[in-house]
């Protein structure tokens, strides 16, 4: 289905005389549960408006995106593979959408088109809602791609010990230790990078881990970035391994329970990185009417 077919995934503003119309874009975009999310926050907060879903062909992101603003739309969410082409599309970036390199929220607000990041707030929120101690603490991120760079700054703002950055390759992984080095340092964070490959030596793991996160899309084919060597390094019954894929029990969660720790996926980051969006748009005074663990509870049930 292409953005030339919008009709059918209910994204046309014409189509909704009187109310703001918002989207989340993506290719594939049919499973996505954004729309039931901004639904319940929009009933929370007893707000008229409309969420649609809007599926671009590959190569014709900022086409489809220019038309929904042109017709009216207010707001576009943006998920894979469109968070880079969002960022080239917008006029103006945040600063956390700078640092993040790419765009998950766009709006348009007097003729320009904003971009936002809320990725790595969303998992911040969702980990401190679990009750998982972010201050202090050792963190290993698994994965070096846009997931893992959308999260690197608001989990640095948190002043971990340390976060350790680990790729099947290292040069990715440099690249953002250096690309975050400031803010690392400004919070006095150990910031490093390994490869995967490191992390099946004891020696150069150091210590297991409070916090483990899979920014790898590995779970979606039913496999793990990690090796069972890397496996017994890293888990201890006190780890908390969080994977960003959501909807199962992936194979990196698995292996973190057969060594007695605690695992989440990430649904708690989808929900919480659209209240975040909810917000941008409709405005922050609306913060105390939605409630995003509730909502979380019912995707849950």
């Amino acid at each position: 289905m292409s953005s030339t077919d919008s009709s059918s995934l209910h994204t046309d503003p014409s189509l909704f005389a009187g109310v703001d119309v918002y989207v989340v874009a993506g290719n594939p975009i049919a499973h996505s549960k954004s729309p039931v999310i901004h639904q319940r926050f929009a009933e929370q907060a007893k707000q008229r408006m409309h969420y649609g879903r809007l599926q671009p062909d590959i190569d014709s992101f900022a086409q489809a995106a220019q038309s929904f603003f042109a017709a009216g739309g207010k707001g576009m969410n943006v998920t894979v593979p469109f968070k880079l082409d969002a960022q080239n599309l917008a006029d103006v970036l945040t600063p956390r959408a700078q640092l993040a390199g790419a765009v998950n929220t766009l709006w348009k607000t007097e003729g320009k088109i904003f971009g936002d990041n809320t990725d790595g707030a969303g998992l911040v929120r969702d980990l401190l809602a679990q009750g998982i101690s972010l201050h202090s603490a050792r963190i290993l991120l698994v994965g070096a791609g846009g997931a893992a760079r959308g999260v690197i700054g608001p989990l640095l703002e948190q002043s971990p010990k340390s976060l350790i950055i680990a790729n099947r390759s290292s040069a990715k992984a440099d690249e953002l230790v250096k690309l975050f080095a400031d803010l690392a340092g400004s919070k006095e964070v150990a910031l490093e990078s390994r490869t995967l490959a490191d992390l099946e030596d004891v020696a150069k793991t150091q210590h297991p881990f409070d916090l483990v996160i899979n920014a790898t899309a590995a779970g979606l084919t039913d496999e793990s970035p990690l090796m069972p060597e890397a496996v017994a390094n890293i888990f201890v019954p006190s780890s908390f391994a969080y994977d960003m894929v959501y909807g199962k029990t992936t194979v990196f969660m698995q292996q973190a329970l057969q060594r007695g720790a605690r695992v989440s996926d990430g649904l708690g980051m989808l929900v919480e990185q659209a209240a975040d969006a909810f917000l941008l748009w409709r405005g922050a005074q609306l913060a105390s009417a939605i409630d995003s663990r509730a909502v979380l509870a019912g995707l849950r049930s």
